[in-house]
């Protein structure tokens, strides 16, 4: 009852009010798959949503800020009561269509899958303009490879989150493995510094060289009420994790689920003025492309989504696929294909339940 009638109060009072901070763009261009809205709908059907993680720090060169940290799909069933995350592995070897974004002409090509968002935003400085051309590659490059269509898309700042955690007073989360910081360390007078030098390995990857006087951050397994600045140092981690990128983006959605576990609680959902901070920061914290549905109808039609309801999936069984025709670049295995095959067709939950190998924990 409680959660009915603060849908119904955020609908009319807390949503036109905290939408207004969402930055809501054009993400998708001509790889979208929706209409302009001229008036409130009501939202029917399944429907998919192209997410981009980006960590964009201050001071940040700009080849920096056409980076996707993490790619994910998030694919709600037609009943609008669950939620799918699948994260795409950014080293997956795909064939990046040919673009020209205005300022940089180029052919098909064979790249990663990360790469694509940074290609399309090459050589432009309008950030507006970036993020539409970056995200519309990622988009197409997305549907010609497996035919995926989305009805929305969003870019989410993980940097910005931190004032969400800020107004939740701190978020609760599970470790699930021992995590050492390569950000956050301390000297013996309890000093805050780095703990690592970090440069290039021969392998191509990182090397870490520990700083001397400096004990790094360690994350625990187990329950944690994580700071702001502890939350977003946790799910940056992917250095000294044994399966780098898969790690850190299985966190990141579990950061993710945690905020919407506790923003949906009953005792934030009672409290309008704490709903509508959150609704704030969180709108500060993302860019939208609604894909021509008022985004107040896109919340009040994913209300019965609950924190619980919020399941995550992993591709590759969580673990680097390299691909035979170039090892620093990954393929997808038979079941992730299929997964997003489910995507496609909008059978996921019964695919999840034939193959629950792929569920994340």
């Amino acid at each position: 009852m409680l959660s009915s009638g603060a849908g119904v109060v955020g609908r009319f009072v807390l949503f036109p009010q905290a939408t207004k901070s969402v930055g809501q763009e054009d993400l998708l261009g001509a790889a979208g798959d929706a209409a302009p809205q001229r008036q409130h709908v009501t939202v029917t059907g399944a429907k998919t949503i192209l997410m981009v993680g980006v960590d964009n720090r201050k001071d940040q060169p700009v080849e920096d800020q056409i980076r996707a940290d993490s790619i994910i799909v998030l694919h709600i069933p037609a009943a609008h009561d669950a939620a799918y995350l699948v994260s795409l592995p950014r080293d997956t070897r795909v064939t990046v269509p040919a673009f020209n974004n205005g300022k940089q002409r180029t052919g098909q090509q064979i790249a990663k899958l990360g790469e694509a968002y940074g290609l399309g935003g090459n050589g432009l400085v309008d950030p507006t303009e970036r993020r539409k051309q970056s995200m519309g590659l990622l988009a197409k490059t997305i549907k010609e490879e497996w035919g995926l269509t989305f009805d929305a898309a969003a870019i989410v700042d993980f940097e910005g989150f931190k004032e969400v955690v800020k107004v939740l007073g701190g978020v609760d989360m599970y470790v699930d493995q021992e995590t050492v910081s390569v950000h956050i360390g301390y000297k013996k007078d309890g000093t805050v510094a780095v703990p690592f030098r970090q440069s290039q390995a021969p392998n191509g990857g990182t090397k870490l060289t520990p700083i001397p006087g400096v004990t790094p951050q360690v994350y625990h397994v187990g329950n944690h009420h994580l700071t702001p600045d502890l939350a977003l140092d946790y799910v940056r981690q992917r250095e000294t994790l044994p399966n780098s990128d898969y790690d850190r983006g299985r966190h990141q959605k579990q950061f993710l689920k945690a905020i919407v576990k506790q923003t949906l609680s009953a005792g934030v959902l009672a409290n309008p003025v704490k709903l509508n901070q959150i609704l704030k920061v969180v709108g500060q914290a993302m860019t939208i492309d609604n894909g021509g549905i008022d985004l107040e109808d896109w919340i009040f039609a994913m209300r019965g989504i609950g924190g619980d309801s919020i399941t995550t999936l992993q591709t590759n069984n969580g673990t680097y696929n390299p691909s035979q025709q170039n090892l620093g670049q990954e393929e997808l295995d038979e079941t992730t294909l299929g997964l997003l095959e489910a995507v496609r067709t909008q059978k996921v939950p019964e695919y999840v339940l034939a193959h629950p190998e792929v569920r994340s924990a």
